[in-house]
């Protein structure tokens, strides 16, 4: 078998598609097929993750035109957001980290990497490089429609969206948490982050337990706030924690907890450190049921984790079961303590919820039930209380120990036994993240902060809200199981901030101190394609895009003649705009992966249902799995990383999509491995040669 050449054939014909212009849409009689994928975000090369989305992509794209469609296939670039300043600062600082990183995984020649001290730089080198990649791997794309998030006709797009919104009343100001990075002193969203991309904030109830005698009050943080009921003592970490001025009250929590405090809508003002130790045996009032119970020391306490007092609930928290169980039997601590056995073996589980007829201690019984007998088996500790969690969550309900609340649902109860402890004074709300660390592109690590006067999007509008999952039913989402999902990430979307004071993009227009970022400029793009066309012909520019043109060719609002008037360009090519938009719209499929359904995806489908009529929203979207390399996840800030352009150059263009969709089924992930990859270009170069051998 001799050797072939697959990159001689691959260049052969993509320079004749290129030339002949074969994949550039037009409409015409032909049913049409819009799909589109994420543009990439240009702060490094295109890696196999692209490669993969893209490629998928691609074969829908060649499948569909096969069967007679005319598609349309466009991409552009997105570069808004802080992450290309951020880049160009480290490079600017000659970071060892960054340096090494981008010029061994993103493979930038070091010289031409110390050149890209600008985002400007950066921007125009990264986009020059895409469009090498991705031309060479020979995808199907319309590249007369191609742009980036900075252009200045992109900006005016933007601009009328957000008047659109502000005048639905669905861009707001108020006070809210966000990811927060200290050193930008700016929100941060995904893209923003080295680490920690898919944390999310949750709201802990404080429930503020009192020591009396001394006027201090031992804020223990919850997610389960209904199960102060059955709280039997707390817990404390023995070692340093601090007292602090709390809004006027004198609060024990962890240094750490301090430090968060300090960003929220709270006046916090500290007092001075104290050993947690001076503090075991002594007794705190439970402000719900008048109880007076001890605290305990337990080592598991994560005092980086809300306020690090936390509240023991024996009869529903395995953790706390097993904890007070161990305790009865360690005569060390109770020593080291001075803690009397009495008190410990006194207490018993107080049962507050029921799920099932004849249950006795649910925690006690799962535990018993999986054979836990330590707290050093925190993985099946860890299963047995989202299990039961999860079991009361969806089928418990309260029992006459809680009074008022009795007979109500588990799933139903957090929101109102929450206000109720806030409007009495003994409760408050702690914003944390679901995961840690999160850590922006700039090194710091974040924090939630409140923050106010800042633009939200309102999300949490019911009325918005309702259209989108209505919407939801009605759409296809491949495959047919991501539509809980998506139900889910939409029933728990709350109101996000949708501006910063630092880094590229488009200024709020009616409030030009703030820029729009990166998540929510990202969200209808798919119909700047249809601009983009007429945009790159040069037959209008950024001061012909008006809102009065935009209402007309995307709302079908106002005249034709008063759009030409206003956008000063003739009839004839706002007539075309128009047409070509209600040809092409709404979108038949947005490709994506699975990274991007609690951002993205879900504000590509908000914001369509807030601008366009219900005949302009989405038809569908697919999610596709990520991709490893040789079993390790990829990270493009820290790598391992395989671009897209040395995919192609070491294996050819044909072999890298392949492979890439041979790797896994549509949602799940895969692995790229580099012998299973020469094994496959094997295999495609003996077909060759049969085909060469008989039928040339």
């Amino acid at each position: 078998m001799h050797d072939i050449n697959f990159r001689e054939i691959e260049k052969k014909w993509q320079k004749a598609w290129e030339e002949n212009g074969v994949f550039n849409a037009e409409p015409d009689s032909r049913p049409k097929f819009f799909i589109t994928i994420p543009y990439p975000y240009l702060n490094g090369n295109l890696h196999a993750g692209h490669t993969r989305t893209f490629t998928i992509g691609d074969a829908v794209a060649r499948y569909k035109r096969m069967l007679g469609y005319n598609v349309l296939y466009p991409l552009g670039f997105h570069v808004t957001g802080t992450p290309i300043i951020g880049l160009a600062e480290l490079i600017a600082k000659r970071d060892e980290r960054t340096i090494k990183v981008y010029t061994e995984y993103h493979d930038v020649p070091q010289d031409v990497l110390l050149t890209l001290t600008t985002p400007e730089k950066i921007v125009e080198y990264f986009s020059q490089e895409a469009l090498k990649a991705l031309k060479s791997i020979g995808y199907s794309i319309d590249w007369r429609r191609c742009f980036t998030t900075t252009d200045e006709e992109y900006q005016r797009f933007i601009e009328w969206q957000y008047w659109k919104l502000k005048e639905k009343g669905l861009v707001v100001k108020g006070s809210h948490p966000v990811r927060y990075c200290p050193h930008d002193a700016n929100p941060v969203e995904d893209h923003d982050l080295l680490m920690g991309e898919n944390a999310t904030i949750i709201d802990y109830t404080v429930i503020k337990f009192y020591l009396d005698e001394e006027g201090i009050v031992f804020p223990c943080a919850t997610l389960r706030p209904e199960t102060v009921f059955g709280v039997t003592n707390i817990w404390l970490k023995p070692t340093k924690y601090v007292l602090a001025k709390v809004d006027g009250e004198t609060w024990f929590v962890s240094k750490e907890a301090y430090e968060k405090l300090t960003y929220a809508d709270k006046q916090v003002e500290l007092v001075g450190e104290v050993d947690a130790r001076q503090y075991i045996g002594k007794f705190v009032r439970n402000p719900v049921t008048g109880a007076k119970v001890p605290i305990l020391p337990a080592e598991f306490v994560d005092t980086d984790n809300a306020t690090g007092v936390v509240m023991s609930v024996p009869a529903h928290a395995p953790y706390d079961y097993v904890a007070i169980e161990e305790l009865k039997r360690n005569e060390d601590v109770l020593k080291e303590f001075d803690i009397d056995r009495k008190l410990i073996e006194s207490i018993q589980p107080i049962v507050l919820i029921k799920v099932e007829e004849g249950e006795s201690i649910p925690a006690k019984q799962i535990v018993e039930e999986m054979g836990i007998e330590s707290q050093e088996e925190a993985e099946k500790l860890d299963k047995a209380t989202k299990t039961l969690y999860k079991k009361e969550f969806h089928k418990g309900v309260l029992l006459e120990i809680t009074g008022s609340y009795a007979g109500m649902k588990v799933a139903e109860i957090k929101e109102k036994i929450q206000n109720d402890l806030i409007s009495k004074g003994i409760g408050d709300i702690f914003y944390e993240f679901s995961e840690k660390p999160v850590v922006c592109r700039c090194g710091t690590k974040c924090v939630v902060k409140v923050v106010k006067d800042q633009w939200f999007l309102n999300y949490s509008n019911p009325e918005w809200k309702g259209k989108v999952l209505d919407w939801l039913e009605k759409m296809a989402i491949i495959p047919d199981y991501y539509k809980e999902e998506f139900r889910n990430k939409i029933e728990w979307l709350k109101d996000k901030a949708c501006a910063r004071r630092k880094g590229l993009g488009t200024r709020i227009p009616w409030d030009k101190e703030w820029l729009i970022e990166s998540l929510s400029d990202s969200t209808i793009y798919m119909a700047y394609y249809i601009l983009a066309k007429f945009i790159n012909a040069g037959e209008i520019k950024a001061e012909n895009i008006t809102p009065e043109l935009l209402d007309y060719v995307f709302l079908g609002e106002g005249s034709i003649e008063k759009a030409a008037e206003s956008a000063k360009i003739p009839k004839e090519i706002v007539e075309e705009i128009r047409n070509d938009f209600l040809y092409w719209y709404p979108v038949d499929l947005r490709s994506s992966g699975k990274d991007l359904v609690a951002n993205h995806l879900l504000f590509f489908l908000f914001h369509h249902v807030a601008i366009f009529s219900e005949e302009l929203w989405p038809k569908a979207i697919a999610v596709n799995g990520y991709v490893s390399l040789e079993g390790q996840k990829m990270s493009k800030s820290k790598g391992p990383l395989l671009t897209m352009k040395r995919a192609v150059e070491e294996n050819g263009a044909d072999v890298t999509r392949m492979y890439i969709l041979y790797a896994a089924e549509y949602d799940s992930d895969a692995d790229w491995r580099k012998k299973d990859v020469e094994s496959l270009a094997s295999h495609l170069r003996r077909l060759y040669s049969l085909a060469e051998q008989y039928y040339r």
